[in-house]
């Protein structure tokens, strides 16, 4: 089987400015997922390896640079599903790691259970060889600054690269057909404290199953909770003759009409072609196209 990948920086209103910047983020985080696969590696080092290029980038909203809650804190969510088993490793309400999607896959192998959050989540990284970082290691200078101009002006979004936006996400399928896809992000911007969007739950953020496909939501978590969109792009994959971009394109338009919100996602379907889909002014997102040729666009 051959392989294939696709990522995403989020779904959102990402200014002129940043497009080169989003559009380098997803190439970088393509080459490493896709240097795992091309050497006939697993599925899930791949989306783990993209992921945490993205989770590094401060110019996406996960790990390093994510969005600060309403105390100025970050506040990191992720997950990571296994398609032949549905399974899943979800992490929500970290302040010390570094990497969400480490500690995700770490639940996902070594835990009993396929959610931890906070306090827990941290002590179980921490039994697991996954190093605590200083809370204020997360923190950019940029958010620092968003915060600081939103605490001073009833939380402005012009203060906010993204302001509801930002997540990223991958999905991987390996020569041996393993399918896996995960979602990572830092939240809303002067979110309330303790607040969990749609990103580390189950067929919301994030889903994949190996008889449809996988797929990586972004976008207004509210709203796609209401419509388990992840879920129902996946089940929108499931008829033989289902087509990846039209599939991704009508769950974003249930989002619209039932979810009353806005957002985007990638997928792949089971046999490995990509989809995507956004009713943002922007997305950013990458994936492999056939020739092993990368594609990225925002």
């Amino acid at each position: 089987m051959s392989p294939s990948l696709i990522v995403h920086g989020g779904a959102w209103d990402i200014p002129d400015e940043a497009v080169e910047a989003c559009k380098a983020g997803c190439r970088c985080a393509l080459e490493a997922g896709w240097g795992v696969l091309t050497r006939g590696g697993h599925a899930l080092d791949a989306i783990e390896a993209a992921i945490i290029v993205l989770e590094d980038d401060p110019v996406f909203d996960a790990g390093y640079g994510s969005h600060l809650n309403l105390d100025g804190q970050v506040e990191c969510d992720a997950i990571v599903m296994d398609g032949a088993t549905l399974r899943a490793g979800s992490v929500a309400g970290l302040h010390r790691v570094k990497n969400p999607i480490r500690l995700a896959r770490a639940v996902l192998e070594k835990c009993p259970h396929m959610m931890l959050i906070s306090e827990g989540a941290e002590r179980f990284a921490a039994q697991h060889g996954i190093t605590l970082c200083d809370p204020q290691e997360l923190i950019s200078s940029a958010e620092r600054e968003a915060w600081l101009r939103c605490s001073k002006d009833s939380h402005a979004a012009k203060h906010h690269r993204g302001h509801e936006q930002g997540t990223v996400g991958a999905v991987a399928l390996d020569v041996r057909g393993r399918l896996f896809a995960a979602t990572s992000t830092g939240g809303t911007c002067c979110k309330l404290p303790g607040r969990v969007g749609d990103s580390p739950l189950i067929g919301c953020g994030c889903y994949a199953d190996a008889e449809t496909g996988g797929v990586s939501s972004t976008g207004y978590g509210e709203a796609i909770m209401k419509v388990v969109l992840a879920k129902t792009a996946a089940d929108f994959l499931r008829p033989a003759a289902s087509n990846p971009d039209r599939a991704a394109q009508a769950a974003v338009q249930l989002l619209a009409k039932r979810g009353k919100g806005t957002g985007g996602l990638i997928l792949l379907d089971k046999r490995g072609n990509p989809g995507f889909a956004f009713s943002t002014p922007r997305m950013a997102y990458g994936y492999v196209a056939p020739d092993s040729t990368f594609v990225t666009a925002v």
